[in-house]
């Protein structure tokens, strides 16, 4: 018995230590600094600061209700949506009726803030995660007329806001042209820097 203990199982713990320190402290130490070195801001979750306080995160959703801003894609994530804790979809099929009957309420909302006209899906659907932080810039534009006569501003000046924080296609192919609505919120409050 002493005679596996020291040939096998001693080895064994040996290993299992010096790798935990390599694996579990030293490797993720040296990425983590990287990190801070690098790319600061996306190591920290891409805060954004508004009157020296963190508002929220470029890259997580969040709700905005009032008319005089962006609205977001809605959210199926947790209870009252857009909760970073509940990540996800709704999984509901298209067949599904409380599907059908939540898009046709999100529909008759838009209808009665915004006018008639076409409404881009992604303001009638939800996500996959449920915490999109983007719009398409269709449906940014479709809440431009509601926004401009709430803050007392021409279309146009709205339309410069949201190009501001439209973002292009990665590479110039991959993916589709977005908006930020957080930034574009924040830019509407003058609150953005």
């Amino acid at each position: 018995m002493r005679a596996f203990i020291t040939r096998q199982l001693r080895p064994a713990l040996g290993l299992i230590a010096v790798m935990t320190v390599i694996t579990g402290l030293l490797y993720p130490g040296v990425v983590t600094a990287a990190a801070q070195v690098v790319f600061p801001s996306q190591a920290n979750g891409s805060m954004v600061v508004a009157d020296g306080r963190e508002v929220g995160s470029v890259l997580i959703g969040q709700s905005f209700t009032d008319p005089k801003y962006l609205w977001p894609r809605p959210s199926a994530a947790g209870a009252d949506g857009y909760d970073a804790m509940s990540s996800a979809g709704s999984n509901l099929g298209p067949t599904n009726q409380k599907l059908i009957d939540a898009v046709a309420e999100r529909v008759a909302a838009l209808r009665a803030a915004n006018g008639d006209g076409p409404i881009p899906v992604d303001l009638v659907t939800t996500s996959a995660s449920g915490l999109d932080p983007h719009i398409s810039p269709a449906a940014a534009d479709y809440q431009v007329a509601r926004i401009a006569t709430a803050r007392g501003m021409s279309p146009d000046a709205v339309r410069e806001v949201i190009a501001r924080h439209t973002s292009g296609q990665v590479l110039g192919f991959l993916g589709e042209a977005n908006v930020n609505v957080l930034e574009v919120n924040l830019d509407l409050d003058g609150l953005l820097r």
